[in-house]
């Protein structure tokens, strides 16, 4: 088959869960035979029309000089050449602001769009943003030849809301890092089991504040580490709030993989905040390395984390499970959450039930 993959910033992957999903696709179909397009920005660090077998179709976006409307332009750009080409597939990861620009009459080849998470949910985005997004998601559920939901909460919401059926759920997948390496605790003098921890961009729909009210207003002195990227006016506006108390530690972005498993298997308790859905890339990594995981309630995590976990929904909750959690319970939780991860969020099966759906709707 012929495959074109839109929506991301880009492979090798320099930024995301999108541009991982993209990545790790593209390579698996390579590999058994398909001919592999995706869609870079010009911008891309790394060059070369081709990569580890994968063809790469540069895009200008000028997003560094236009913002969002570079965003706006650059997807617009990819999906007017994709669909000029002659793929027979055309696999969209997102609707923003892709959707918008979604033809009003399917296109003769499997027009696939993976409908990420409640985008227009965002709370830093304005209310026009947040409108936008709503759009975008209206006309992808309505003009895709059929659509991928990575969560069963994300198909329920686009059934009931857009009385679409042609969905189906593959899930998103995850790697099992290699065994924890205690000895870089020691570059942030910590000890095994002796801090609480915190990876995710610093957004208000991640719930940041929530949970480090919580942890201040659980008294505890085990200190709380908290990483992500530090450039957002939102980032900022946390330090300015938080980087003062007590025990909160801002470490900024991290990238090392083996790092960042290290960190989440040897933290006391691991915090998910993200809410808008669907299934997080952060959150299979932290089952993946055998996190003690509390996480925010709502139905896309509990269908990933099930039982295996703790759920809050206020500060006052966060500091009750910090204070009365039960730390035994770290070893049967991690043993089912890697079960999980072994039998359901492997990339291998991910990558068979999409080229299962492209040969059923291209049949």
């Amino acid at each position: 088959m012929k495959i074109a993959i839109l929506g991301t910033r880009g492979i090798p992957n320099r930024y995301g869960g999108f541009e991982q999903c993209a990545e790790k696709l593209a390579l698996a179909w390579a590999k058994t035979g398909h001919e592999v397009t995706v869609y870079c920005p010009a911008e891309h660090p790394v060059k070369g029309s081709t990569w580890q077998g994968v063809r790469r179709r540069f895009i200008p976006s000028f997003e560094g000089r236009l913002g969002p409307w570079g965003t706006l332009l650059y997807d617009f750009l990819c999906l007017k050449d994709a669909l000029s080409a002659d793929f027979e597939v055309v696999l969209n990861l997102g609707y923003v602001p892709a959707g918008v620009f979604f033809p009003k009459r399917r296109p003769p080849l499997a027009f696939v769009t993976n409908m990420d998470g409640l985008e227009w949910k965002r709370r830093k985005w304005s209310w026009a943003k947040r409108r936008f997004a709503r759009l975008c998601e209206a006309r992808a559920a309505q003009r895709s030849a059929h659509l991928v939901a990575d969560n069963p909460g994300i198909q329920e919401h686009l059934e009931r809301t857009y009385g679409v059926h042609n969905i189906t759920y593959i899930p998103y997948g995850a790697e099992i890092p290699p065994p924890p390496e205690p000895t870089f605790l020691r570059e942030f003098g910590l000890s095994p089991y002796g801090f609480y921890l915190l990876i995710a961009r610093l957004e208000p729909e991640n719930n940041i504040a929530t949970i480090l009210e919580g942890y201040l207003r659980s008294g505890v002195r085990e200190p709380f580490l908290v990483v992500g990227g530090l450039t957002t006016p939102y980032a900022r506006e946390l330090v300015r709030r938080f980087a003062r108390r007590e025990g909160i530690r801002f470490c900024g972005a991290i990238y090392d993989y083996s790092k960042l498993s290290t960190l989440r298997h040897f933290a006391r308790l691991y915090f998910h905040g993200h809410e808008v859905g669907g299934t997080n890339p952060s959150l299979l990594e932290a089952m993946a390395a055998g996190a003690l995981i509390v996480a925010h309630d709502n139905v896309f995590n509990r269908y990933v984390l099930g039982e295996e976990g703790f759920y809050f929904s206020n500060p006052e909750e966060v500091a009750r499970i910090i204070r009365h959690h039960d730390q035994g319970l770290r070893p049967l939780f991690a043993e089912k959450n890697l079960a999980k991860i072994k039998h359901h969020y492997r990339w291998d099966k991910v990558s068979q039930a999409y080229l299962a759906l492209f040969k059923r709707l291209l049949n």
